[in-house]
């Protein structure tokens, strides 16, 4: 598997429960529209919902970073691109950029630690050898 390969897009339009008072898009919102992505770039990487239930094998997030540079408003349609940036031993990075569909400056740029967590006991376990490490 090819770290470049490892991407994944989405597109949201920002619904009324997306935003505070003031028509703009609430933090936890973005949150939210990563995490879908997020969830649709581990199917790529061969853990989508179903092997994961099954399984019982989870990419669990460890850190958040975010840098907000614009806001998104209500009725905006936002495309949020992703994909992962770095793979360790136990924890890989994914980034995700969000932009208003059909512009070129970010609105956010995020950026995730995860690593693999074995339910029920909670353990981390070593990324698959498939995925690589980044050099």
């Amino acid at each position: 598997m090819k770290l470049e390969d490892l991407k994944f897009t989405t597109e949201e339009e920002v619904m009324f429960f997306d935003t505070d008072c003031g028509g703009v898009v609430h933090n936890i919102a973005y949150l939210r529209m990563i995490e879908t992505c997020r969830t649709k770039l581990a199917g790529a990487m061969g853990l989508d919902l179903a092997t994961m239930a099954q399984t019982q094998l989870f990419p669990v997030v460890v850190r958040t970073e975010i840098d907000y540079k614009m806001p998104a408003r209500l009725g905006d349609v936002l495309e949020i691109r992703g994909h992962v940036s770095e793979i360790g031993k136990v924890k890989f990075w994914c980034e995700f950029t969000v932009l208003r569909k059909g512009e070129p400056r970010p609105l956010i740029k995020a950026r995730q630690a995860l690593a693999l967590v074995q339910m029920p006991a909670g353990r981390p376990q070593r990324l698959p050898k498939e995925w690589g490490e980044s050099p």
